[in-house]
């Protein structure tokens, strides 16, 4: 089959319902939960702002917009790699340099729903990665890998998505030795329906924020605040993650849509 073929069979499997389109981005307005930085830690990122400039009248008569006020990092978000210091000297490894390319994959989606809802500290680890692949296949290179928790189902309050207390966020990711498995199979990139990449406990690991440090190190990539996994299956789906194009972007807001076999 030519190139050519596979992309009117893809036209013509969107066109018939064969191949359907999965938006797996929350929401993004002043509602949305951003994560917060103790003070002692950094400075946090300013919740959404959207500022009217017209709205057919006298500003404008025939037309709408508006202007915004948000972080590289807020709502469902793409990481590049300079976002972190182990990965800032990549040269292409802002969001205006990476290679388009690399933007699109195959997604490979692990389930730890159960697990998460039983224990919101759950760390998936390279052991429960293996079992994974015993039981659909490995991993490939160049493709991106989500962990699924239906955590996005607590989106809609920064209470419940932060899920924080006294000693810290609690919230589901991988442990280091899951991350250096990954990136050592070569994978695209990483992502979770957390608000970040990591564990809500990840400040405390070796190295602190494993998903950020390692992955941005292999000048590869993340995705946080994603939305509906559990309509991907394990395997089979094509991932689409394209950042707005930054110069010297950190990250982008992003529109995180997958290909799926209906």
């Amino acid at each position: 089959m030519t190139a050519q073929q596979t992309l009117t069979d893809m036209a013509a499997g969107l066109a018939s319902g064969a191949i359907t389109v999965v938006d797996l981005s929350a929401p993004l307005g002043p509602e949305t939960p951003v994560l917060y930085l103790p003070p002692e830690i950094g400075v946090n990122t300013p919740n959404v702002e959207m500022h009217e400039i017209s709205w057919y009248n006298d500003k404008g008569p025939y037309w709408a917009w508006r202007w915004l006020k948000l972080g590289e990092h807020t709502g469902t978000h793409f990481d590049a790699p300079i976002h972190w210091i182990s990965g800032k000297d990549h040269a292409d490894g802002s969001t205006d340099t990476i290679p388009p390319r690399n933007f699109v994959g195959p997604v490979n989606v692990i389930d730890c729903s159960k697990e998460a809802a039983e224990n919101p500290d759950f760390l998936l680890t390279a052991e429960g990665v293996k079992a994974w692949e015993d039981a659909h296949g490995p991993i490939e290179r160049d493709s991106w890998v989500l962990m699924r928790t239906d955590w996005h189902h607590r989106n809609k309050s920064s209470e419940t998505f932060l899920n924080a207390d006294e000693n810290g966020p609690h919230s589901p990711g991988p442990s280091v030795d899951c991350i250096e498995y990954l990136v050592d199979k070569g994978i695209l990139g990483w992502g979770t329906e957390c608000v970040g990449t990591d564990a809500g406990a990840a400040a405390g690991m070796n190295p602190p924020f494993p998903a950020h440090y390692l992955m941005h190190q292999a000048n590869r990539y993340g995705l946080a605040s994603l939305a509906h996994l559990d309509k991907l299956p394990p395997k089979g789906a094509i991932l689409v993650a394209a950042p707005l194009k930054f110069v010297n972007g950190t990250g982008s807001p992003v529109r995180v849509l997958a290909f799926v076999p209906a």
